[in-house]
């Protein structure tokens, strides 16, 4: 048993997703969201745990321990007709529902706009009156490096075609930075590509557990041979992730020096995964500085600290501006980088553009965006018997369901990604991805989404699988976000700074069947950047499971799908047109209830 009988601490064992059956519960729904709130804190998938820290350096499941116990007791009492609410990290207490209610409601950071600076957070969140959630941390749906490995592998993959031109990767060189909770990613992510990852890290606690986890090739904390294994890696067109142990920005400058000395541009593609959006607490270490010394300066003078690191940011692009002029692509990774640096007076001012622009483009603006537009996002399942063989079953219904639209016939931007996601499926089992709960992360589209939902929710009513599965997705979605940094930054019409959308995915997803729900203030880019939120669905083999997956997720795809349309993005507008014809089910009320499509270019032309 995980419960001892008489309080609301009476949990005495080690944090994981223990299989679901275990948790003391009198609703399936409850027991499946405390093996995922176990999950977010199992010191294998989290960063600080013991500071109940997912990921992201500040990105929080509860801000304190006493919020865990009484969650989880108000769990273990949790019937049918009840709602748990959730204020920043609070559990406010248990409140009469429907059936068909959430079961539970979570708001992390939600503070008045004009109050909503980074400054103030700092003080309410002193106060533990408010906190960050980042985005998957506070709505307890994180499922490990996993997700963020399939996102870099998917940018790195469209990354090649659009810059370099080519599908094989193989002797290319990826640069960047960072190995923790989320950036971790980086290193498995170039091996499943077949390129050269070389990737800096300055907290060497970080880089050795990737190490022994086998996710980090080889390890250097010189320079010197850093230089000398990249280049032979070139040369043989080996696979490779190489961690180095030190600053980025000297990374940055040594493939300056090379070039300038050697004529030879050793980096074809490069980005950056510090915590830039937390760039003077922790998430961006300045060159000038050890590791040791600046943590310390960190904490006892934090002007100059902040100085260093805008020093540091400076001189890291101009490092990366250098390289640029040569055939050198480098793309922001939503981490607030290059907002930073621009704060920071570094060149990465585009001439003419609008706010949501820079010298680079962010990884949404060239590489993500169409395909979200196309509907496909990092939608998720976690199996709650903990059973392996139970995500093998999912892993191989999602294959069938993706292998069947292709031969039903799709067009063939769908057919790519089809293609890409039925290779990272296979590609996942045998580099064992899974930490932590027994997860599977894959990029879909609505129509994909709603058929391997039915498709695992049928398998669990004839017991092919053995406990219920919770189907969720990163915030990081196509409609869950609004980021005009991040995940709207390819919206040009003004709107990418309203956050509407977000909230309504909110609200849509609560009335159409979700079994939690969640709104954040900040996540990806930081505090009062973005708003987004996320949901928890459990299939348990029902026919009424069936219903509400059927609805929820094509509510939660197609809302970003029809915003994106109205955004007045040419391009997008075009994918959007051919992916409404292609899911009968999508439909956008066009205004004065004209649903002819050139009308609809003609109002978007005007």
């Amino acid at each position: 048993m995980l419960w001892r009988e008489g309080q609301p601490g009476g949990w005495a064992f080690p944090c994981r997703a223990y299989p679901v059956e275990q948790y003391p519960c009198q609703t399936k729904a409850a027991a499946a969201i405390m093996h995922m709130i176990m999950n977010n804190l199992d010191p294998a998938v989290a960063q600080f745990p013991q500071e109940l820290v997912t990921y992201g350096g500040n990105g929080q499941v509860f801000s304190n321990w006493a919020q865990f116990w009484l969650t989880m007791f108000y769990l273990s009492k949790m019937t049918e007709e009840q709602t748990l609410v959730m204020y920043s990290g609070h559990p406010l207490g248990l409140f009469p529902s429907s059936r068909s209610a959430p079961r539970l409601v979570i708001t992390n950071g939600m503070v008045i706009p004009n109050y909503s600076s980074r400054m103030e957070y700092e003080k309410l969140f002193a106060l533990g009156v408010t906190m960050y959630g980042q985005m998957t941390a506070g709505s307890y749906c994180y499922i490990g490096p996993q997700g963020i490995v399939h996102g870099t592998v998917l940018t790195v993959l469209n990354a090649a075609r659009r810059y370099l031109g080519i599908e094989d990767l193989a002797g290319k060189v990826f640069v960047t930075s960072g190995l923790g909770g989320m950036s971790g990613a980086q290193a498995k992510a170039a091996v499943i590509v077949g390129c050269i990852g070389v990737i800096a890290e300055v907290d060497k606690s970080a880089l050795e557990k990737r190490h022994k986890q086998g996710w980090l090739m080889e390890v250097t904390d010189s320079l010197d041979r850093c230089i000398q294994r990249l280049r032979e890696a070139r040369k043989r067109k080996e696979v490779l992730s190489l961690g180095y142990h030190g600053n980025v920005v000297a990374l940055w400058e040594r493939l300056v020096h090379e070039l300038d000395t050697t004529g030879e541009c050793l980096v074809d593609l490069g980005s950056d995964q510090t915590s830039c959006h937390n760039p003077f607490n922790g998430g961006y270490y300045p060159v000038q500085l050890s590791f040791t010394e600046a943590q310390s300066l960190m904490a006892s003078n934090p002007a100059v600290f902040k100085d260093l690191v805008q020093e540091s940011l400076r001189r890291q692009v101009s490092a990366i501006n250098r390289l640029a002029k040569e055939k050198f692509f480098f793309w922001d990774y939503g981490n607030a980088f290059l907002l930073e640096a621009q704060r920071a007076g570094a060149d990465v001012e585009k001439k003419g553009a609008g706010r949501t622009e820079f010298r680079y483009p962010s990884y949404v603006q060239h590489i993500m965006g169409d395909i979200f537009s196309q509907g496909f996002g990092p939608f998720r399942w976690v199996c709650t018997s903990g059973d392996p063989q139970d995500l093998a079953v999912t892993d191989e219904l999602a294959t069938s369901v993706l292998e069947k639209a292709i031969a039903d016939g799709v067009k063939a931007s769908v057919k790519l990604q089809y293609m890409d996601n039925i290779r990272w499926i296979r590609e996942a089992a045998r580099h064992r991805l899974v930490v932590g709960s027994q997860a599977r992360i894959l990029y879909s589209d609505q129509k994909g989404r709603v058929a391997i939902a039915v498709a695992i929710n049928q398998a669990i009513a004839c017991r092919r699988i053995k406990a219920p599965v919770v189907l969720s997705r990163d915030h990081h979605d196509v409609s869950g976000t609004d980021s005009p940094f991040r995940e709207t930054s390819n919206i040009y019409d003004g709107s990418a700074f309203c956050a509407d959308m977000a909230v309504q995915n909110f609200v849509g997803d609560a009335c159409r069947g979700a079994t939690w729900v969640a709104l954040h203030n900040g996540g990806g880019v930081g505090w009062g950047e973005v708003i987004n939120g996320g949901f928890g669905l459990v299939l348990d083999g029902t026919p009424e499971a069936e219903q509400r997956a059927r609805l929820m997720l094509s509510w939660d795809v197609s809302n970003g799908v029809a915003r994106r349309c109205w955004s007045g993005n040419q391009k997008a507008y075009e994918i959007i047109c051919q992916t409404m014809q292609e899911n009968s089910s999508l439909v956008v009320t066009l205004p004065h209830e004209v649903e002819d499509e050139r009308v609809l270019q003609q109002a978007l032309q005007l």
